[in-house]
Formats: structure tokens, C-alpha cells, sequence
């Protein structure tokens, strides 16, 4: 398996298929994709698992740089194969090494799971987009 850097075009199909399957495929591009880091894993040569990172400052800390993921989709038939864990630890190293001091995710419930694996808590109440249930979840990662 292969994980490395893709644009944000190459991540809509896999989003679209995965997460949203019942909506237009543009519902599956989101605000800041294109200022965002994108990431493919690709088993010989199909991409399999995406991801997309969009960076802020915190307010009130503009020091502090946090780093949202977000659109983070494993294609159905390689699901529970270890390569959304993968990807995680990937991202996280890289996040690091960028001197990111927070890495949250809104989670979707069913997928808390992997998410607890690395670290990550959950903050506050669950919450629904749609009828699908979420937790924020973060992690601090470091400090610049």
C-alpha cells in the first residue's frame, strides 16, 4: 500500500461513493478543499482510502496551529483491513512534523472506535448531521 499526497478532485469520488452515495456527487466537495492537504492510499494503483486536512489557527492562540480532518473514507470493500489505521498513523506523523498542536475530527459515531485506537477523546454531546450521530473528537498532537 502506498499513502501519499492528492488533489482534492481525486478524493470526490471515493467521498461521494462512501459517505454521501444518495447525494449529488458535488455534495461530497467541501468549503477549503481547496486550500486543504489531501491524502490517497492506493492498493496497485486504485485509491482506496482518502483524506483531507484543513489547517486553522486557534482563536485567541494564533500560534497554535490546529488541523481538521475531514472526508475521511475507506472504500466498502477494504474496510477492516487496517488501512484507515494506516492513513491515521500517516497523518499524524505528518502532523507533527508541521508543528500542529491540535488534530479533531467530527466522528461519526460507528467510527469512534479507530479513533479512541489513537489517541483521540471525545468533547461534548453527540450531535447529528442528518440522522447520522457524531462526536468531535481531538487529540493534542504538539507544540510549534
Amino acid at each position: 500500500m502506498e499513502i501519499k499526497p492528492i488533489s482534492w478532485q481525486e478524493t470526490l469520488p471515493l467521498r461521494h461513493k462512501v459517505l454521501w452515495p444518495n447525494d449529488p456527487p458535488s455534495f461530497s466537495k467541501v468549503e477549503g478543499d481547496e486550500d486543504a492537504l489531501h491524502y490517497g492510499a492506493f492498493l496497485e494503483g486504485e485509491i482506496v482510502c482518502v483524506a483531507s486536512i484543513h489547517f486553522s489557527s486557534e482563536p485567541n492562540h494564533a500560534h497554535e496551529k490546529t488541523a481538521r480532518l475531514r472526508k475521511f473514507a475507506t472504500s466498502h470493500a477494504h474496510q477492516g483491513q487496517g488501512i484507515g489505521s494506516a492513513m491515521l498513523k500517516r497523518i499524524l506523523a505528518d502532523m507533527k512534523q508541521e508543528g500542529v498542536s491540535t488534530f479533531w475530527c467530527d466522528a461519526r459515531e460507528t467510527a469512534m472506535g479507530l479513533y479512541h485506537r489513537f489517541g483521540m477523546q471525545a468533547e461534548g454531546e453527540r450531535f447529528y448531521k442528518g440522522d447520522i450521530p457524531y462526536f468531535r473528537m481531538s487529540k493534542q498532537v504538539g507544540r510549534a
